[in-house]
């Protein structure tokens, strides 16, 4: 009798339904947009390290360079403070062998090859990504296939839901040493197929904290025990960044206008009882950058266009040395081209050329006044059968010098060459074996060549050969366990030609030559466990550990032969913690690094001790109708230990920040 009432029901509903389609056959229908978005499949044969989203957001974490000290493989030199300058090095090959990709085009500053991560601030941050040897697409600009490793910035990109034309967001931090951090952000929906967002920020900060000034002698005992108050850290900054947004058939368009100015003071080293230096440093970065990708049927087009504007002014105004007052331009022009054709499914091939000019001036009295033309053309393939990826590429590279009353040095010419694979062995593709050999190099910067008295213009590129292979395991669950990733790496390094300043016998006066081999073995393991044990309770572990060994193989007369390189520690590791229940966060974050030496020797007298610091957050949303609200308390060094990142640059004991951001 149930089963006969059940179909009967049945039969009704389905007599009733054609019925009320057909009442309604003569009512207009209005449907709501829909968006749809789908997850694009994993092409990646080196996956990246990466931080994005709320993950980012929950680290007590101020600048992109304070986030990348979570990634294993990474030494970040931080000389302290707020407006201290922070630079990054990738498994001990150098900093100028790093390069930093901010929306799709790289960074540069070719008077010393350095980018200070410390003027990049999170607030406007999507998300980063760390890619040891190169991001492995082959669709990207020639110049990206020629760094050893590369960190990739990713600003926030607008979407809006139906009804929404705008979103605007305010926060302000303060804290301690005088901090104060306003910023704002708007993002508007011009049509339906153009956006626009501007970002500023400003920040503030006397720099001044107290710190310990410990010393022993060779000896081991007790040279000095002091405390006093860093001098000369302060900093006052201002950030502004427009963006323009487009989709069009087949392809996106994005143009960006940023502007950076500082003027901070340089605290310098504390050696011989000084505490307060002189220098100051006047900053004016400015750069506007395009970027346009379409795609017709099998083909695919990716174009950069950049022009940027650098003034640097260095006042020395310490009593005790000799006065100095100069002034830097630099001057950026990039052009790139990359095109990608599918033959088909899983046989892609790309063609990448890039032009880049770039020029040094100075007040200096016979400056040389660089300028510099680089041609970059490149070559990669992809095949992809299924469990099974490989990837190789090919980098010329022709560089011009011109001098200006001075003779040019002669063109030089690189060719680096790089293979990826990997292979997932499981049917459920969780695990997989990966492996790659690179080449690349890193060309003298305009202070190798022709600084004065130091510049030589007869060096040769610094050059690294790379070999790296590991293995990741991926799980994703929809239980207590939603999500366990778990990779290691071991990898080989081998720098050659790496540039040294070196003593002509005079004192104060030196040379670079191209002297130095370094040997870098190392192995990266890093982990992540995602986990609901509750309802509402969600529970995030993230480590990461590195082990590396990089030592001086120069010259067997040397004293420091096979001694590890300075500042590159033996083991190094982080944690983080976050538990996220109803709208409470919070979040736990350790970091440690491993005893390091100061200089080339590996004695006791350069021997710099261990370092490690807890940092603690707890945060609460609040939301009001379209309005939300995210109030964040964090305590940084929670311990209060004494360190040095770099030797006699102290780095500030317990500090706070308090942060409010009101989105609408």
């Amino acid at each position: 009798m149930r089963a006969k009432l059940s179909i009967l029901l049945i039969l009704f509903f389905a007599w009733q339904l054609p019925a009320k389609a057909y009442d309604a056959a003569d009512t207009t229908l209005v449907l709501n947009e829909v968006s749809v978005t789908a997850v694009r499949p994993r092409t990646e044969i080196i996956p990246a390290q990466q931080l994005s989203g709320i993950e980012l957001q929950k680290l007590n974490s101020n600048s992109v360079a304070d986030a990348l000290r979570y990634f294993s493989g990474v030494q970040v030199k931080d000389y302290g403070g707020v407006g201290g300058i922070k630079t990054v090095n990738i498994r001990s090959m150098g900093t100028n062998h790093t390069g930093v990709v901010y929306d799709g085009v790289e960074l540069g500053n070719a008077q010393n090859g350095q980018i200070d991560l410390g003027q990049f601030s999170l607030d406007n941050i999507e998300a980063i990504s760390l890619y040891n040897g190169q991001k492995s697409e082959i669709l990207q600009p020639a110049k990206d296939f020629g760094s050893a490793g590369s960190i990739y910035m990713r600003t926030r990109t607008p979407h809006f839901d139906i009804g929404e034309s705008y979103h605007l967001r305010a926060t302000v931090r303060t804290g301690s040493f005088g901090l104060l951090n306003p910023s704002a952000l708007v993002e508007l929906k011009l049509t339906e197929c153009v956006s626009a967002s501007l970002s500023a920020e400003w920040i503030t900060s006397t720099g001044k904290y107290k710190f310990r000034y410990r010393r022993v002698n060779p000896a081991g005992e007790l040279a000095y025990d002091t405390t006093a108050v860093r001098e000369n850290g302060d900093i006052n900054a201002t950030r502004m960044e427009c963006n323009l947004n487009g989709n069009i058939a087949g392809g996106e368009w994005h143009f960006k206008v940023y502007n950076y100015n500082s003027e901070r003071g340089v605290p310098g080293a504390i050696v011989n009882n000084v505490w307060r230096r002189g220098e100051r440093i006047w900053d004016t970065n400015s750069f506007a950058q395009g970027r346009f990708t379409r795609t017709w049927n099998r083909f695919t087009t990716l174009a950069n266009m950049k022009y940027a504007f650098y003034r640097t002014h260095y006042v020395n105004n310490d009593d005790k040395q000799i006065k100095i007052d100069n002034l830097y331009r630099q001057r950026e022009l990039y052009l790139s081209s990359a095109n990608e054709y599918a033959f088909s499914s899983w046989w892609r091939v790309s063609v990448s050329y890039d032009l880049q000019w770039n020029a040094l001036q100075a007040d200096m009295y016979g400056f040389a006044r660089p300028d510099r033309l680089t041609n970059m053309l490149s070559a990669a393939t992809a095949i992809d059968l299924g469990r099974m990826k490989v990837q190789g590429s090919a980098l010329g590279t022709w560089v011009h010098d011109i001098l200006r009353g001075q003779q040019s040095p002669p063109d030089r010419h690189v060719f680096t060459p790089a293979v990826y694979m990997s292979y997932e062995p499981l049917r459920n593709r969780n695990f997989a074996v990966r492996a790659f050999y690179k080449r690349s190099f890193r060309m003298p910067t305009f202070n190798d060549l022709y600084y004065a008295d130091m510049g030589n213009s007869k060096l040769n590129p610094e050059r690294v050969t790379q070999y790296n292979a590991g293995i990741v395991y991926r799980h994703a669950g929809r239980g207590t366990v939603k999500a366990v990733r778990l990779s290691a790496d071991v990898y080989y390094n081998h720098v050659r030609d790496k540039i040294v300043a070196y003593p002509k016998g005079q004192q104060f006066r030196w040379t670079m030559l191209n002297l130095g081999l370094v040997d870098i073995r190392g192995a990266d393991i890093s982990g992540l466990l995602t986990l609901t044990p509750a309802e509402e309770l969600d529970v995030t572990v993230r480590g990461q550990y590195t082990y590396q060994r990089a030592i001086d193989v120069t010259d067997p007369a040397d004293n420091y032969y096979r001694d590890q390189i300075p500042y590159i520690p033996h083991h190094s590791g982080s944690a983080v913690v976050n538990l996220s229940w109803r709208r409470w966060g919070l979040n736990y974050s350790f970091i440690y690094v491993g005893s390091r030496y100061n200089q080339q020797e590996n004695i006791r007298y350069n021997y710099t001790q261990p370092w490690y610091t807890s940092d603690v957050s707890v945060s609460r949303d609040i939301t009001f109708g379209r309005v939300s609200m995210r109030a964040l308390l964090e305590i940084n060094n929670l311990l209060s230990q004494d360190y040095d990142v770099i030797l006699n640059y102290p780095m500030p004991k317990r500090n706070f920040r308090v942060t409010l951001t009101v989105e609408i």
